[in-house]
């Protein structure tokens, strides 16, 4: 006989008696008969399905986290114990030691909020975790931990579903080793295009290569992405690559540059913009190596952009240029110093220079003791 079917035979047939207490007892009974034959069977499918899906499921109490009052059996597949040895382990037997400091930092979180909320619904968190296996290993699992409310509606019980991760952990490696090999080959192609330009300008030799350097610790200081840092590393190794098509003559002119002279060197930017612009970045490569004589206020060049139409990546590059040209030497003069750098980017700080990129700079030197290499 089916779970509940006994219960609703015996009441259904002393509905059908007529009983001294009357027709309207008889009614309630035959329906608390029909109610209960779906909450039995609801519990039966609900089982059934706990202890069939691959992924496990576990419920604890919380306020014994460690010890564990229910777990599905397809711990066997994830972990190798039976459902019985899994019981029967602690939070600490079966999770790594940082795994088991992340479980108790979110659960101390998950109480601190129910007690500012008061009583409320069942709340969930994911978490990447690793957990041993019976035989010693590691295994990475991507667990959802749901806090089940009690009858005063502040969590009770943990419900935790862990599903093994390990495949897409062993996926996300390889695409992380092969975009780490692809960024490899793009630097080394930057870097090989930079001493292109340095040969037809060696008094610059090294310039974009400290530049780059610069402007990255920059980027760093106000908080840039790493990502986006990537980009401006790429561009900056390049950012003068549009000097290969300017007269060598001119660039390394020692009696210093004639109106009709800088005119031709102030093309640099588009025509390295013209050399990158086709090329698919991951990054606005091209954009920064076209923006980076662009200035706060509007008189930079070649397109004389303004403020934020100027991109961030642009801006830090334009400082970290500025600074690297002026300390070091040039064809037409002597190096001027750190020290004249620092105080060109101060007078100028958010006129011709973003302010956040100038700070960031100035800390750098002044408080860091950065140096060029």
């Amino acid at each position: 006989m089916k779970d509940g079917e006994e219960p609703r035979q015996q009441l259904i047939a002393e509905s059908s008696s007529q009983s001294k207490n009357g027709p309207e007892l008889d009614q309630l009974r035959c329906q608390s008969a029909i109610r209960a034959e779906p909450s039995l069977e609801s519990a039966r499918r609900y089982r059934l399905l706990a202890d069939n899906i691959a992924d496990v499921i576990w419920v604890s109490n919380l306020q014994s986290p460690s010890r564990i009052s229910y777990v599905s059996p397809s711990v066997t597949g994830l972990l190798g114990y039976s459902a019985e040895e899994a019981i029967s382990r602690t939070m600490e037997e079966v999770f790594t030691p940082q795994s088991v400091l992340a479980a108790r930092r979110a659960l101390a979180e998950e109480l601190a909020l129910a007690s500012r909320r008061g009583a409320g619904a069942a709340r969930s968190r994911v978490f990447e975790l690793e957990l041993f296996h019976k035989n010693g290993s590691i295994v990475p699992v991507e667990v959802k931990f749901t806090y089940l409310p009690g009858p005063d509606g502040n969590p009770a019980e943990i419900l935790a579903v862990a599903r093994d991760i390990g495949e897409r952990k062993r996926v996300e490696q390889e695409v992380r080793l092969s975009t780490d090999k692809l960024l490899k080959a793009m630097e080394d192609t930057m870097h090989a295009l930079a001493r292109v330009v340095e040969m037809r300008d060696p008094y610059t030799a090294g310039h974009q290569r400290r530049a780059t350097e610069l402007a990255c610790a920059i980027a760093t200081g106000i908080g840039m992405p790493s990502d986006r840092i990537t980009g401006l590393r790429l561009a900056g190794l390049i950012h003068d690559i549009g000097k290969v098509r300017v007269p060598s003559e001119i660039l390394t002119n020692p009696d210093g540059l004639s109106e009709a002279e800088f005119a031709i060197i102030k093309t640099h930017p588009t025509l390295g913009y013209d050399i990158l612009k086709t090329i698919e970045f991951p990054w606005p490569v091209a954009d920064i190596v076209y923006q980076h004589h662009e200035r706060m206020d509007g008189s930079g060049y070649p397109q004389r952009l303004r403020g934020e139409s100027i991109i961030q990546e642009a801006r830090v590059l334009a400082v970290a240029d500025v600074v690297e040209a002026i300390a070091s030497h040039r064809p037409y003069r002597p190096a001027l110093g750190i020290d004249h750098a620092l105080q060109e980017i101060s007078n100028n700080r958010g006129r011709l220079y973003e302010r956040d990129a100038v700070d960031a700079c100035l800390v750098l030197f002044r408080e860091r003791a950065f140096e060029f290499h």
